[in-house]
């Protein structure tokens, strides 16, 4: 199977994943009245359902885990596919909830995100652009690289990468991590009012990074390639002859 078949079959999977999300939360939400999140009491003591949210957001992201490990083949591609994984099931779960409930009405709409370990709050386009990025930095490690160029960050950037992400997540978490003091009860009822944009585009640009490195190998690549293949047998004899002298008269200068 191609590298192009593969990402196509996690794709399909992911988007499957994301409707089977996106109803099962509509479910949950029905019967709690929260179909629009960002109210009082946003998560309420529910008998069991709390319980079964919980290990259900677990069992999701082990099935975006196991779908991208069985579609790669390197630790690397893994990787990658688990990235795009998740990546167009964050994406389409919100396209999917608009389509079932109307809901988001805007981009800007807050929503409870994940609750594990905390919950974390957002605007909608946040959790996006960070399952754009995913999609982006998997595609790259999946598609472009080659068993003698694997196309992987470097580690200056991957590190960036790394830092951007826990900064994300304290972003998204910062008002239940405020609200760990009160207690459980605290954490549950906690409502944000602001959501930190400036901090939000740091860790954007951090997690671009690696992008932007593994952009560039490729980039590197294909131009080392363009110039191995500057001297086929099929080119021209005056052509050749005229790419030896350059050639001479550059390592003459050099020595």
């Amino acid at each position: 199977m191609s590298a192009t078949q593969r990402w196509i079959l996690v794709v399909v999977f992911a988007a499957a994943m994301a409707w089977f999300e996106s109803a099962a939360v509509t479910y949950l939400r029905t019967l709690v009245d929260r179909v629009e999140p960002y109210q009082a009491n946003p998560l309420p003591i529910a008998p069991r359902l709390g319980e079964a949210e919980l290990i259900r957001e677990m069992a999701t992201l082990i099935m975006l885990v196991t779908v991208g490990w069985l579609a790669g083949n390197t630790r690397r591609t893994r990787f990658g596919y688990v990235m795009i994984a998740f990546g167009v099931w964050d994406i389409l779960y919100y396209v999917f909830l608009k389509i079932i409930v109307d809901w988001p009405h805007s981009i800007l709409d807050w929503d409870v995100l994940f609750l594990l370990p905390l919950p974390w709050w957002g605007p909608v386009i946040a959790p996006v652009l960070v399952a754009g990025l995913m999609i982006i930095g998997g595609t790259l490690v999946t598609q472009f690289s080659h068993p003698d160029y694997p196309i992987w960050p470097g580690r200056g950037t991957w590190i960036l990468g790394l830092i951007g992400a826990a900064l994300a997540l304290f972003v998204f978490m910062s008002d239940a991590i405020r609200s760990t003091g009160g207690g459980i009860e605290a954490i549950r009822t906690a409502l944000p009012t602001w959501f930190n944009w400036p901090l939000f585009i740091i860790a954007l640009a951090l997690m671009a990074t690696s992008i932007i490195d593994m952009v560039k190998q490729i980039w590197q690549r294909h131009k080392s390639q363009e110039g191995i293949t500057l001297v086929p047998g099929s080119m021209h004899f005056g052509a050749q002859s005229l790419l030896l002298l350059l050639l001479y008269k550059i390592i003459s200068r050099d020595t």
